[in-house]
């Protein structure tokens, strides 16, 4: 067996060291995740609406970045995109230290900081794509799961709490070169120890490989020229919509109405991302054993479309219960890591063409931080914050709905042995539901 075959927990050892450097570069992404707003406001004087300019480029950038993730690596290899992301990272950071805080100039701040919204997104989700391509189809989700797990432990976790620990011993000025020093180890430890050769060259191979141009524009058409991937796309739209939106309306409605404090809001939302820790692994494993559409339709959608009105009606019912609450936010937590299997789900529609399906995918990522606050903005109004989750709720249900029409060619969903030809000339194979005694006889 190669080495690319065998696991370390669910993790290919072929690209062990890989999630040791997302993990690195999310911790020293992470740092800022809540004070550079206001650090930009009362340390460098900027006015609100400077500091929100600011963060909305940041988010329009990183959205491209991950949207041209997976098709760069159909040219240039998972590798290269990742390098392109850490360059772009450490350059525009160490600029904007070295020259634009100390300046307080608002424009180079602006400039850098924007810019550098590329970096992250290219280099986490270039290492999702080289997984897609490296790690064995029956561990699938499983290596997807310890990516996830990775990637949040270190933006929304470790890098908070890192930043909670330096800021008062060193400030957030010397913190920010922290996390700089972090971002370069996590891009050495690739660059230098993951030797996996499949993200060393471009993933598209013969006729399927083309221009800059026809690449990036196949990661849309890709939409349409599958559907099911489009209908994937939707599905990861709606995965972590409700989450964006919760952030946004939840804290209102508990704090104002229900008479939450603040501090028990944050505890909520740190119980939400550790139930969420706690089940991407354990997902992912289970839809390679079990059934990619099943994990994603019913832990998924499921799961997610019952917590969304139940963090309404428990306090609306019980009022200040934080048991019950929390109860409520852990089972979104869960429902979100219940999509862990759609990426292999996604790729087994066009397996020649992952770098551009991982775009779709990414491209409902981006857009579900828009979309989610944006249906409760245009909502709360006439329905209420019962209305919006309920909207919500059965926006995971459609989710559940279209993952079922999603019928997987590849992979847990489908006999591994003999596939044949489809009208397109892919080479598919009978579903596992369709073809036990095949399953058996393997």
């Amino acid at each position: 067996m190669s080495p690319s075959r065998t696991t370390f927990a669910g993790i290919p050892r072929a690209l062990l060291w890989g999630y040791a450097g997302v993990l690195l570069f999310m911790i020293g992404d992470g740092v800022e995740t809540s004070y550079p707003p206001t650090y930009f406001r009362t340390d460098l004087g900027f006015a609100e609406a400077s500091v929100g300019i600011v963060f909305t480029l940041y988010g329009i950038t990183a959205a491209i970045g991950a949207f041209l993730a997976g098709g760069l690596s159909d040219l240039w290899g998972p590798r290269k995109v990742m390098m392109t992301g850490a360059v772009c990272w450490v350059v525009c950071h160490a600029l904007m230290l070295a020259v634009a805080i100390p300046a307080h100039s608002y424009p180079l701040i602006l400039l850098g900081y924007g810019i550098r919204g590329f970096g992250y997104p290219l280099f986490a989700y270039g290492f999702m794509v080289w997984i897609m391509a490296g790690a064995p189809e029956r561990q699938l989700g499983k290596a997807l799961g310890w990516f996830w797990f990775c990637f949040t432990m270190g933006y929304p976790v470790l890098g908070s709490a890192l930043v909670s620990v330096l800021k008062p011993a060193i400030g957030f000025y010397d913190t920010l070169w922290v996390s700089l020093g972090m971002i370069v180890a996590g891009a050495l430890v690739v660059l230098l120890l993951l030797r996996e050769r499949s993200g060393f060259q471009g993933l598209s191979k013969g006729p399927e490989r083309t221009s800059l141009t026809r690449t990036l524009a196949g990661c849309f058409t890709v939409m349409f020229a599958r559907p099911r991937v489009g209908m994937g796309a939707v599905v990861r739209l709606i995965n972590t919509t409700s989450q964006f939106g919760v952030w946004v309306f939840i804290p209102l409605y508990l704090v104002d109405r229900v008479g939450f404090a603040a501090e028990e809001w944050a505890a909520l939302l740190i119980v939400m991302m550790v139930s969420n820790l706690a089940c991407v692994v354990l997902f992912g494993a289970l839809g390679d054993k079990w059934s990619r559409r099943k994990t994603v339709a019913w832990l998924g959608g499921g799961v997610s479309a019952a917590a969304c009105p139940a963090l309404y009606y428990a306090p609306a019912t019980v009022g200040h219960d934080y048991l019950l609450v929390a109860i409520a936010a852990g089972a979104l937590g869960v429902g979100m890591a219940g999509y862990v299997p759609l990426p292999p789900l996604m790729t087994a529609q066009a397996p020649e063409r992952k770098g551009q399906v991982t775009s779709a995918y990414t491209l409902g990522a981006g857009a579900s931080m828009t979309f989610g606050p944006l249906i409760g903005t245009v909502f709360i109004g006439p329905l209420g914050i019962q209305g919006v989750m309920w909207i919500y709720a059965a926006l995971h249900l459609l989710s559940t709905v279209l993952v079922l029409f999603m019928k997987a060619p590849t992979g847990t969903d489908a006999v591994a042995g003999a596939g044949r030809n489809t009208a397109d000339g892919e080479r598919v194979t009978e579903r596992k539901e369709r073809a036990e005694p095949a399953v058996a006889a393997r």
